[in-house]
């Protein structure tokens, strides 16, 4: 906004200047200068590329913003219009068209972004299972393996999108499941061909190579894998994520066997000692721990290393993280500050005798990180992570553990949960939303209900410690449907099982 403002002001100038041209040419009788479309003043003055940043910015932001909540998928209609009115602004802004309505059709683009962002929120609480099931299709790469599956399924989910941002919710709902059955068949269709045909091909090749003869444990697992996973999807045609899993296990570990197949027949042929396998094991780790600034030492065998390893990659992940929440800061405090100065400037030769609402906006932002880095050192590491959010405060609750299936928040989670309900005292006058998610094991509509009960538990935890006048909760399960890890490990799994709170501040902070 301060780059267009100065575009503004530039072109005033400019304007000026082209008058007082045209009055001494008039004085004296000569032709008005005459400036062709391309050749237009401003231009020439600020430079194309410069003035079409200031100009798209705004709409260019919304458009990326809603594409990084899938709009162009849970909102196609709103999104799509968007995308109409900003390449018809690109259009006339390449053809030199008239800056009015270019800045006509960038408000509408970025009105109808901001309307896409909002509808994918009521899409994702409506399409919770639908929107699961094609995560799942896309991991097993339906759209390769049964494509006109795939198809349909999309066609049907997009069908079910424009019905609920036309505000038809029983259709809307109708069709998602309908789109769901279909992602559930493609991806049942594509874990048979992607992952079981191809891996009894290559169990096919491991016995042509002898396989059993250098790594018959490796090939045994792959083999009852197999087994497990054709089991698992004939017992649980609805509920695939363990049999996807599994199929995925098993192409791998038959790979894994021929390899080692290869790599102990190679060792045979060289001559080579168990010595030399060890000292080949310790190489990878020395060139990581190299990479870190660490000394590797193996003197007690690999563990010290791989753990000091894993520690340093921690901290770098965390560190990178507090950049990431920095820069957000930084990025809005510079934003006001630009925009500040621009008043300022407007208002030189005027005595200011009140705070500008810019200013209050200043300093209520320093407040907030001040409460929110105070929040952020509260917590230690493994009881949860604070994010941010636009506006938003999110509490990832890591510490956090149920009992298996189980919606009954434990003693030990007290003390956490206290410190929860000091953040949120932090912010009177807030709303908040309480969101549970499980990880990909179990029923979709068993995970959605259960994500949704301990969100619950967890806000009927914080009610009866807070002042239930001063805040309203919500209460929103997505089930598995936003993994943040992968479910593939235990790790990952245990990552996605988790609850957040979300602190929405709707008042001001007071400034002292």
């Amino acid at each position: 906004m301060v780059q267009l403002q100065r575009y503004i002001n530039t072109t005033f100038i400019v304007a000026i200047f082209c008058f007082s041209v045209l009055f001494i040419a008039i004085a004296y009788g000569q032709d008005p200068i005459k400036i062709r479309p391309q050749q237009q003043a401003p231009l020439a003055f600020v430079g194309e590329n410069e003035v079409k940043t200031a100009l798209f910015q705004d709409a260019k932001s919304a458009m990326e913003a809603a594409k990084k909540v899938q709009a162009n998928h849970l909102a196609p209609k709103n999104f799509g219009d968007g995308m109409k009115h900003f390449n018809s602004a690109e259009v006339d802004f390449n053809n030199g068209k008239d800056l009015e309505d270019i800045r006509n059709n960038l408000v509408k683009s970025n009105t109808f972004f901001q309307k896409a962002i909002d509808a994918t929120k009521l899409a994702e609480v409506t399409f919770p299972n639908s929107m699961k099931a094609r995560q799942d299709a896309q991991i097993t790469e339906s759209a390769n393996y049964s494509p006109e599956l795939w198809k349909d399924a999309e066609k049907k989910f997009k069908e079910a999108a424009i019905n609920l941002e036309d505000g038809d919710l029983n259709n809307a709902k109708k069709k998602a499941v309908e789109a769901e059955t279909l992602y559930r068949q493609a991806e049942l269709a594509a874990i048979k061909s992607n992952y079981l045909e191809g891996t009894k091909a290559l169990l096919k090749q491991a016995d042509d190579l002898d396989v059993k003869n250098h790594a018959p444990k490796t090939l045994l697992m792959s083999q009852q894998l197999v087994k497990q996973a054709e089991k698992e999807l004939n017992d649980n045609r609805y509920d695939t994520d363990v049999a996807r899993s599994l199929a995925r296990q098993a192409n791998y570990q038959v790979k894994h066997a021929i390899y080692l197949s290869n790599a102990i027949q190679q060792m045979k042929d060289k001559d080579q000692t168990w010595e030399d396998l060890m000292l080949a094991a310790e190489k990878p780790l020395e060139q990581i721990a190299e990479r870190i600034n660490l000394v590797a030492e193996f003197d007690a065998g690999l563990g010290n290393t791989t753990n000091e390893i894993v520690s340093t990659v921690m901290l770098y992940q965390n560190n990178l993280e507090t950049l990431d929440q920095n820069a957000v800061w930084y990025q809005q405090e510079n934003d006001l500050k630009e925009a500040r100065i621009v008043e300022l400037e407007s208002q030189l030769g005027n005595q200011v005798k009140e705070k500008s609402d810019l200013a209050l906006q200043i300093a209520n932002q320093a407040k907030t990180r001040e409460l929110f880095t105070g929040m952020e050192n509260s917590f230690n590491r493994d009881e949860a992570k604070v994010l941010r959010q636009g506006d938003d405060i999110i509490i990832r609750l890591l510490g956090l553990d149920f009992p298996i299936a189980k919606a009954t928040i434990e003693q030990k989670s007290f003390a956490l949960l206290t410190k929860v309900r000091n953040a949120i005292n932090a912010f009177p006058d807030s709303r908040i939303t309480v969101l549970g998610f499980t990880d990909s094991y179990g029923g979709d509509a068993q995970n959605l209900q259960l994500s949704r009960e301990r969100a619950e538990a967890v806000k009927q935890y914080l009610l009866a410690n807070t002042n239930p006048n001063t805040v309203l909760f919500d209460v929103i399960g997505y089930g598995e449907s936003k993994p943040i890890s992968s479910n593939e490990t235990a790790v990952g799994r245990s990552e996605n099982r988790r609850v957040e709170v979300v602190i929405h501040p709707v008042k001001a902070i007071e400034v002292f």
